[in-house]
């Protein structure tokens, strides 16, 4: 072995041995050397007895002297994770540290999705680099689109997006009387007017660039049809229009309209009020009131944009600074609100949190993290450009992150599904020890004791061919002899040579706890888990090994989990 593959041998053997309690695993060692150096494996049996007296020596040594030579040799082994820069906000125009107030401005009419977290995401990112304050505002003045118990359900969402974040709640039901102050104002300076004509007299003539009837009578006769809107009209009857340029060339910034007679039973304030605000108006009022000083929304609010700049010019008010996103079209998933609750009502879905469904309540279920949707969101960054997104590609981008911040805090245990009953003739009893964790040392390690009979997943047992080499992982060797299994050896180095596959494992002479894992497409894997975990709580996420990341959701006599992702 020349000197520089002792070198080699040495920092590896050093390295693993620090991680896990001052005992090196050759086959690790051996692992790490061959991933430098590949041309080596024809010469692994004749390298495998100095890399032994290596890993031998390291392991007499005291944890402290295996650290101290490390960082003498190879310090660079003992920096635990590659420092990756992360990717910078794009600063919006007129952004001061500790001025930003930023709102997020759901609608009631179900829970968010997906398509909610990232323009959501960004608000919060923005607030927090920026020392700023982020506003959760309902926004409910649509009786006949409010879905009740979203309410409470957007709370939850966007609490658990933002990391608990939100400064302030507002609901805009809350505010009608403020509304009203603001409307009568407009009505007083005559910047805004109640029109009684129909929808399509007042479209015949905008499109003709014509005031119609109402547009310019006096003051005094527009606060009477304003005290009737709450009291004579009708829906339909009478709306209030914002006092615009007739002659504006985009016919839709006419005159437009700000409030509205709706009779509809409102969940919240019952049947109190009958005038409503149209979200331009609400908006803008909100905003102001609120002290918004920049937005992010989807580029479909430009010309929203517009319309809520008249509140603001009329009340000589500063608008906020509006970014814009455009539309990120998901294909291959539905995320309607309306036709998803249909499917619930229709018992197509559980719930909103249905494993199936992208709403965010089902995502967490299953183990997402908030701060993978926020990564996600920080690459994507302010822009409007379109983009269409396979929803295949999505989840790939969503799980690379959420695994960033779930691998390290995931422990790791043995599940075999389907399991089937393989005995290993002439195995010999063994105590095997295993990490909870492969990186930190520090958490410990499950002990198991195995004789001759081991539960085997069937897809494992399928792939089972004679005469080959096999490893029940960290435990040992064997191999297929006409219709037996039979044992082989215990040491790594003799499988990483020689072997076809390693498989996960638990030794049937104990008693194994039953599990079960819900899957993304609501079929169950069952099969048997290692007794250590009884030992965690409703919510944990772990890694069942060679299967995936999942969440524990339900503890009785058997464990239930929810798959998150390999």
């Amino acid at each position: 072995m020349d000197s520089a593959l002792k070198s080699s041998a040495r920092k590896y053997a050093l390295d693993n041995a620090r991680k896990y309690n001052g005992v090196p695993n050759m086959g690790s060692v051996i692992g790490k050397i061959l991933s430098e150096r590949p041309e080596l494996k024809a010469e692994l049996k004749a390298l495998s007895p100095e890399i032994k007296k290596i890993c031998d020596e390291v392991r007499l040594m005291p944890i402290e002297a295996q650290v101290a030579e490390l960082e003498k040799i190879a310090p660079e082994l003992l920096v635990e994770k590659k420092i990756v820069e992360e990717k910078k906000l794009k600063p919006l125009q007129d952004m001061e540290k500790g001025k930003v107030v930023m709102r997020l401005a759901p609608s009631p009419s179900g829970p968010m999705h997906i398509g909610h977290a990232i323009v959501f995401c960004l608000s919060h990112l923005y607030c927090k680099e920026y020392s700023g304050k982020l506003i959760l505002r309902i926004e409910d003045t649509n009786p006949e689109e409010i879905y009740e118990p979203a309410y409470k359900m957007d709370e939850v969402d966007l609490n658990w997006l933002t990391d608990n974040c939100i400064h302030q709640m507002v609901i805009q039901s809350d505010r009608l009387e403020t509304y009203y102050d603001y409307a009568e104002q407009l009505i007083n300076k005559g910047k805004a007017y109640i029109c009684t004509c129909s929808s399509e007299m007042f479209r015949n003539l905008s499109l003709k660039m014509k005031p119609c009837p109402c547009r310019d009578l006096p003051v005094k006769e527009h606060l009477t049809r304003w005290d009737k809107m709450f009291v004579e009209y009708e829906p339909g009857q009478a709306v209030v229009r914002i006092k615009t340029d007739i002659n504006d060339p985009n016919p839709a910034m006419r005159d437009w309209p700000a409030l509205r007679i709706n009779h509809n039973i409102h969940p919240r304030t019952k049947d109190k009020y009958k005038v409503w605000p149209l979200m331009n108006f609400s908006v803008a009022v909100d905003d102001h009131d609120l002290g918004v000083t920049h937005t992010i929304r989807g580029k479909d609010h430009v010309d929203n944009a517009k319309r809520q700049q008249h509140i603001y010019d009329f009340f000589g008010w500063k608008a906020p600074v509006h970014a814009y996103l455009g539309r990120m079209n998901f294909e291959g998933i539905e995320l309607s609100k309306r036709k998803t609750k249909a499917a619930i009502e229709r018992g197509e879905f559980d719930d909103w949190d249905d494993i199936r469904l992208p709403f965010l309540a089902a995502l967490r279920r299953r183990g997402f993290q908030a701060g993978a949707f926020q990564s996600f969101a920080r690459d994507m960054g302010v822009g409007l450009n379109d983009k269409t997104v396979p929803i295949a590609d999505f989840f790939k981008s969503l799980e690379a992150h959420n695994r960033d911040i779930i691998d390290p805090i995931a422990n790791r245990y043995f599940f075999v599904w389907d399991p089937v009953k393989i005995t290993v003739k002439d195995a010999p009893a063994l105590s095997v020890q295993i990490p909870l964790h492969p990186d930190f040392a520090d958490r410990g390690k499950r002990t198991f004791e195995t004789k001759t009979d081991f539960y085997i997943s069937k897809d494992d047992l399928a792939v089972i061919r004679a005469n080959k080499l096999y490893r029940l992982k960290d435990c040992l060797n064997f191999s297929k002899k006409d219709k037996d299994y039979v044992f082989d050896s215990s040491e790594y180095e003799k499988f990483h040579e020689k072997g076809t596959a390693t498989m996960h494992w638990l030794p049937a002479e104990e008693k194994m706890l039953d599990v079960e894992v819900l899957m993304p497409d609501k079929t169950l894997r069952k099969g048997y888990g290692e007794p250590a975990l009884k030992n965690l709580n409703v919510g944990d996420i772990v890694q069942l090994e060679r299967f995936g990341f999942c969440r524990l959701d339900q503890i009785g006599r058997k464990l239930v989990f929810w798959f998150a992702h390999k």
